[in-house]
């Protein structure tokens, strides 16, 4: 159980963090193009190469349709297999979070990167603030590490495994989608800023239920 004080400090954390997302997407509204991100991309993409392209777009992989479906899908499908209905729920409520990009995406209207301005390598059609790829990968991986860290009872090779893999995916996404020029530098701290604040809404929620459960 988390004490009251811990409770505290990060419910102000997230406070500080829904500020500085807030303020950050009033920035790119006023200024959607800007030194800022434009020298941010130069320098990812300086050094270029084929096998670099393909490990970029690997890492991308999974926040690109059908991949997203396909692992919030898995993933619900093992815990519910192995009799984690709970965590099963809560790993297909994690989708959710491209409903909540799309609507910010639709609000901002911030354009993408575009050939004139960056190595744009794959082109994509929707905004660009948020990165919903960003956003997607700290909500269900992050999550998954949470789960990870909470079930004792599965095999500790396995929590390691899955939580550094989910680590891995999470660090690297951010530069996968500059390199990839799909996204600006803003738009993916966009994305982790309302990706973190959406897994502690997850977070809690999953908490507060398990508790509940724990009462039964």
């Amino acid at each position: 159980m988390i004490s009251e004080r811990r409770r505290k400090i990060i419910r102000g954390t997230v406070l500080f963090i829904a500020l500085g997302f807030l303020l950050l997407t009033l920035a790119v509204n006023f200024l959607p193009v800007n030194i800022l991100d434009t020298d941010f991309s130069k320098e990812i993409q300086e050094h270029q190469n084929p096998l670099l392209d393909v490990s970029m777009e690997f890492i991308s992989w999974f926040g690109y349709f059908p991949g997203s479906v396909i692992i919030v899908i898995v993933a619900a499908a093992v815990f519910f297999f192995f009799k984690y209905k709970r965590e099963a729920l809560f790993v297909l409520i994690t989708s959710l979070s491209g409903l909540i990009t799309t609507i910010i995406k639709v609000i901002v209207e911030r354009p993408r990167p575009t050939d004139q301005l960056v190595r744009v390598v794959r082109k994509v059609s929707q905004q660009s603030f948020p990165s919903g790829h960003v956003l997607f990968y700290v909500v269900f991986f992050g999550f998954l590490i949470l789960l990870m860290y909470q079930l004792k009872s599965i095999p500790k090779w396995i929590r390691a495994t899955v939580s550094v893999i989910s680590a891995g995916l999470i660090l690297t996404i951010p530069i996968s989608r500059v390199y990839l020029g799909a996204h600006w530098f803003t738009d993916v701290v966009g994305g982790f800023l309302m990706g973190l604040i959406c897994l502690y809404v997850q977070s809690y929620f999953y908490e507060k239920y398990s508790v509940g459960k724990s009462k039964e």
